[in-house]
Order: C-alpha cells, then structure tokens, then sequence
C-alpha cells in the first residue's frame, strides 16, 4: 500500500515529530510505500488565493498538483499535528484549503455532496493539552468532529481512526515511549497490506 503522511507542527524535537518518524518507520516496516510532507520544513504556502478556488487542476500551482497526484495515488492517509484552537494548525488547514478541494476530493451531485476518498483509510494523531474529559465534556471534542464527521464525512473514506495524546506538557518519557508503541499498533492495524 501506499501511505501519505502530513505533518504539521513546526519544532522537530516536537512529540508530533516523534509521532511521525514512528508512523513512517511501522509503516515501512510492514512493506508499505511512504510519501512523508512536513509541511513546516517544505514551507508550504497555506493561503488559498482567490483564483485558486475555481481553478481546474492542470491550472493549479506545481506544488498544489503535485500533493493532489499523490493524495490521489494514496491508499491511505495520515496525519498528524498539535490541537491549537480545537482544530489542526494554520499549515495544515491551508492544505486543506488547497489540495483537498472540491471536484477532487468530493463533488456535489443531485443526491448531495459525494466523497471521492471511500477507498482510502485515514487515521489522525493529535497532542493537545487539554484533558480529554473536557475536550469531550466541555469542548464537545472539536478535532475529532472536524476530522471525522467535517472533512472525512464530506470526502468520504473507507475507516477512520483518531487518537488524541494528551496532555502532552506533563507527560513522561516513559508515557510517551507507551504512546509511540500505541502509534505503531495502530498503523499497523490500520494498514494491513
């Protein structure tokens, strides 16, 4: 299978980072082809111009075309960020924004919108530090509605799977050494080949 992976947080002694390199390191493991974006470190543009908005694919900007090639090729997504404001950061909703676009990943028809990505298996890791009974109980977990019900159930996927670290600013190396396991099985769950 071929995995995408899209990280987005910007420190590279981040958890996230350790996340990712956990991510790519289970999936090649198991035989899977890995395509790995830090979004950060490439410098992705996260503002969608105007322009953009209607713009067929082939007028699309090489970068942009070049993400959708590969999210298209993609038997399955991951990504991974930090929790800022009850959603994903800046970077990663301009990618959003630009690559997972309408006519591509979802298309309206006379029946409603209809998702183009029911053949790929997504799973998201997050880290915030809020405990999870309030982002639950209090925030009516925010990340998870974007991810699962917002973007996934609009574009459509064949399983979803989320996990939230938390809270990450007093957690232990020992914990996070579980965490980065519990990410291993997960992938490879997610992904059998």
């Amino acid at each position: 299978m071929k995995i995408s992976v899209i990280l987005g947080h910007q420190r590279p002694g981040s958890f996230n980072h350790a996340i990712a390199r956990t991510v790519c390191q289970t999936l090649r493991d198991n035989g899977h082809e890995v395509v790995f974006h830090d979004l950060y470190l490439e410098r992705f543009d996260p503002v969608l111009p105007d322009w953009e908005i209607k713009a067929a694919e082939e007028d699309l900007p090489e970068e942009i075309r070049w993400h959708m090639r590969e999210v298209r090729e993609a038997d399955g997504l991951v990504f991974v960020h930090p929790n800022w404001w009850g959603g994903p950061p800046a970077i990663l909703r301009g990618w959003l924004d630009r690559v997972v676009r309408q006519g591509f990943a979802y298309r309206f028809t006379e029946k409603g919108p209809q998702g183009n990505f029911t053949e790929k298996s997504v799973v998201v890791f997050s880290t915030s530090n809020t405990p999870r009974d309030v982002e639950i109980n209090v925030y009516g977990d925010p990340v998870g509605v974007f991810w699962k019900t917002i973007v996934f159930g609009l574009c459509g996927c064949k399983s979803f799977e989320r996990r939230n670290f938390e809270p990450i600013i007093l957690s232990t190396p020992p914990q996070r050494g579980e965490w980065l396991a519990e990410v291993a099985d997960i992938v490879r769950a997610g992904f059998i080949p």
